[in-house]
């Protein structure tokens, strides 16, 4: 399978995985006030989420930056396991970044015709 990445796909793919770090970071300070988690962990969760989606933003000029992406989607949905919420805000990301690649394909392919 040939995967192209298009300007397109890298600029709604950052654009998902910035708004997700936003969210990702500010997961800390409710599961510390609301969830108790240790601060230690909160932040090594959440901040570290936050950290690797700009990380992974980056990486989004070649094709396994996607796959990292996708990783980072998964691990989104496992920070619920410590702040519960994470698992459907986790998931609404994901389909976000589904849905980030498949229309920057589609409208990028109609372009070009």
């Amino acid at each position: 399978m040939n995967f192209e990445v298009t300007p397109g796909m890298r600029r709604l793919g950052s654009t998902v995985l910035g708004m997700e770090a936003i969210v990702a970071a500010l997961v800390t300070p409710v599961a510390i006030s609301v969830g108790g988690v240790t601060p230690g962990l909160a932040v090594t969760v959440g901040i570290g989420l936050g950290v690797l989606c700009v990380v992974v933003a980056g990486l989004l000029k070649r094709p396994f930056g996607y796959v990292a992406g996708s990783v980072v989607q998964v691990l989104a949905i496992c920070t619920g396991f410590v702040v519960p919420t994470m698992f459907f805000l986790g998931a609404i990301f994901a389909a976000l970044w589904i849905t980030a690649i498949i229309v920057a394909r589609r409208v990028e392919g109609a372009t070009s015709r």
